[in-house]
């Protein structure tokens, strides 16, 4: 089994390094599952990648899924990500209903129907980023969940609005969209124009409307900070690269968003660590 926490650890390491740094900074007893946490999501957000088209990508999911419902044992205990996800899941009283929901929202992924309504994109991420983060703090306590559930929401609602402003190129590129119509609606962007790669006023003031909604998903995750057991806030410490990448898209056009360097996101992340107040700021 350790060799598949290794593998976990691994793969974080390699595809989703922030949370790896965050979890340098949670007590050693709990990165193994930590790292089979953030693996599983690894595994599931990077479907549409390696399935290339949606019937493929579909199976991979419900395999999963299946996986989850102790339909296939065997091969469950065969994949290194499963075996440990499903120890964790024993081992932390870890419910199956987030990680399945979290499955069942990622098969929007798959497909190139655009989101339709702002509402729809907050609960993608509320079943992907905010459930993640939840499911990290249950780890940590093993109890409050209630609390980290509260800061949690917005806080995964802010982190998956700033990541699908950096990923706009990337889908937009292959005609997917997360930005909702609605509001590109209301700023007089169509989709023509966007799957051609064309920027423009009505897009960039779209984008600068959902950094107000990401920004206003933070302040509420300040709020909530300071009833956080201070064992959860590992769990929480990727989102302090929330505010500085916002500040870094203000001045960005949205087909060239400017990434904070990997040194700097690091030190975000330490610095965050020893002061709490910081992961919202």
């Amino acid at each position: 089994m350790q060799d598949a926490f290794a593998y976990c650890a691994d793969l974080v390491r390699t595809n989703d390094r922030d949370r790896y740094i965050a979890t340098l900074f949670a007590p050693a007893e709990h990165r193994d599952a930590l790292h089979a946490l953030f693996a599983f999501n690894t595994e599931i957000a990077r479907v549409r990648d390696l399935a290339r088209e949606p019937m493929p990508g579909e199976i991979r999911l419900q395999w999963w899924v299946d996986v989850l419902n102790g339909e296939r044992d065997g091969e469950g205990s065969a994949n290194p990500v499963a075996a440990a996800l499903l120890d964790t899941i024993q081992r932390h009283k870890l419910g199956t209903a987030p990680l399945t929901a979290l499955i069942d929202a990622h098969r929007f992924d798959l497909y190139d129907d655009p989101m339709a309504h702002l509402a729809d994109l907050e609960t993608y991420a509320g079943e992907t980023s905010s459930a993640l983060i939840t499911l990290a703090a249950q780890i940590l306590t093993g109890s409050n969940l209630e609390i980290a559930a509260k800061a949690a929401k917005p806080a995964g609602i802010a982190q998956a609005v700033t990541a699908f402003l950096y990923a706009f190129p990337l889908h937009a590129g292959r005609k997917q969209l997360f930005v909702p119509v609605d509001l590109l609606a209301r700023h007089g962007v169509a989709l023509h124009d966007i799957f051609t790669g064309r920027a423009s006023a009505g897009l960039n003031a779209a984008f600068a409307e959902l950094r107000t909604i990401a920004r206003q998903r933070l302040c509420e995750t300040q709020e909530c900070l300071a009833a956080l057991p201070p064992e959860a806030l590992a769990a929480f410490l990727p989102i302090a690269l929330v505010g500085p990448s916002l500040r870094l898209l203000d001045r960005c056009d949205a087909f060239a968003p400017a990434e904070i360097s990997p040194w700097r996101r690091q030190w975000l992340i330490w610095r965050a660590a020893c002061n709490p107040a910081r992961i919202a700021a």
